[in-house]
């Protein structure tokens, strides 16, 4: 076998292939005796056909059999030969002459990038801390207060944080078709609609209605960027919200059957401690993964680039419930960055021979499963299957790697409120 490989644009290679005429012949031969065994021809028993007859009537077909074991037996031996890594299924051209005993094939295909990992010492890293504070515990208890509240009607002007029921027509500036809306729930300071909605109806009383006047901001969606829009608003219910008091039924709801509120405080704290690692966790890998990216420029396989669009694809019709035919353009960015990181990160993986144990893995499992109201329950699912060991075994390997850069890079620390750090994940 003879092989030479030419260089195309980027990762693409050409592997040439020549193969013994020879090892054709005898590929054929064996062929043609396996076909002998059970063929049957008009007059001839099964396994009775003469090898001349086989020859001349299965020829063909076994020399093409032939020729595609020999192209798949020969392909890996090139590539070892040639030492390329594949990045995705070749391209095959046959090249046969069989009057000039001439076999062979060029196989065009993508490669693997070859590249080395930045130094990261002259990069600055921004480590996300945050610090809870008693005011945040008092905010999360007011959000759970409001969870709980009880929307009652009331009759006065409305205010803001109560919650409208309202009709309403809108006309975009140079549209002729109104939109309508009827029985529409609004509560007042979400801007739920657009920004100046809200704040045009502060003072409405029901039956009262009110025109809106507003310009749709750059913000919104190019079409109507800038553009006027006219509300004509009719309100037809005010409800104000009454949160109830932190006592004894109220932490009750929340398992606290003892009534202990102190605990149930206490309780709500962890809770947001430990949502605060996890949120700080999570940020700060984004970081790393940014920092990485960015760091890293690399050529990559455009087999392996479509390979993830395809996959995004695919999770977003699952999740969505339905087919989705977006352009690929549309997914080109992440699916280059998923596929760099994946790159970058099996080079760390390699580079620093990162290795995780059982006792590791066992031991993030079981801080997985210390979070559900039943842990064994969930130990047992994740040690149930492989592949949700697999899931766990790749993310301590990621935390390896941010312990990593860490280590490498010029780190920040970067203050933000525990509002903003759970408002940004969400």
């Amino acid at each position: 076998m003879q092989v030479s490989v030419e260089v195309g644009e980027g990762l693409e290679r050409r592997l040439k292939v020549e193969l013994p005429f020879a090892q054709l012949t005898a590929e054929v031969d064996k062929q043609l005796q396996q076909l002998a065994r059970t063929a049957t021809l008009p007059g001839f028993r099964a396994g009775r056909v003469p090898m001349k007859l086989l020859r001349k009537r299965f020829l063909e077909r076994a020399r093409m059999d032939a020729f595609g074991d020999l192209v798949q037996s020969s392909y890996g031996e090139a590539l070892k030969q040639e030492a390329l890594i594949p990045a995705g299924l070749p391209s095959i051209e046959p090249d046969i002459d069989f009057a000039a005993e001439r076999i062979g094939y060029t196989a065009t295909l993508e490669i693997m990038p070859e590249f080395e990992l930045v130094s990261l010492a002259d990069k600055t890293l921004k480590r996300p801390v945050c610090e809870l504070t008693d005011a945040d515990l008092e905010t999360m208890l007011a959000q759970l207060r409001k969870q709980r509240g009880t929307w009652n009607a009331v009759e006065r002007p409305c205010q803001m944080g109560d919650r409208l029921t309202i009709d309403f027509i809108s006309r975009v500036s140079n549209e002729e078709k109104d939109e309508t809306e009827t029985d529409f729930k609004l509560e007042l300071g979400a801007n739920t609609i657009m920004a100046g909605f809200d704040d045009g109806l502060i003072g409405a009383s029901v039956g009262e209605q009110r025109q809106l006047d507003l310009n749709y901001s750059d913000d919104d969606d190019v079409e109507i960027a800038g553009r006027a829009v006219t509300y004509t608003v009719t309100v037809k219910a005010i409800e104000e919200l009454f949160t109830p008091e932190i006592d004894a039924e109220f932490v009750a709801a929340f398992g606290i059957d003892d009534g202990d509120i102190e605990r149930f405080r206490a309780d709500v704290r962890t809770n947001m401690e430990r949502e605060l690692t996890q949120r700080l966790a999570s940020r700060l890998k984004t970081a790393v993964m940014t920092l990485l990216f960015d760091a890293n420029p690399i050529a990559l396989p455009r087999a392996l680039v479509n390979e993830e669009i395809e996959e995004i694809r695919e999770k977003l019709s699952k999740d969505l419930g339905f087919a989705v035919k977006f352009p690929t353009s549309l997914f080109e960015d992440e699916a280059q960055r998923r596929v760099a990181l994946g790159l970058i990160f099996s080079k760390f993986v390699t580079q620093y021979e990162l290795k995780i144990s059982p006792a590791q893995i066992r031991e993030k499992v079981e801080q997985i499963a210390s979070t559900y109201e039943h842990p064994q329950a969930v130990i047992d699912h994740y040690y149930g299957d492989r592949k949700y060991l697999r899931t766990v075994e790749s993310v301590l390997l990621e935390d390896a790697i941010v312990a990593l850069v860490l280590e490498q890079a010029q780190v920040e620390d970067e203050a933000i409120c525990f509002a903003d750090l759970t408002a940004a994940s969400r």
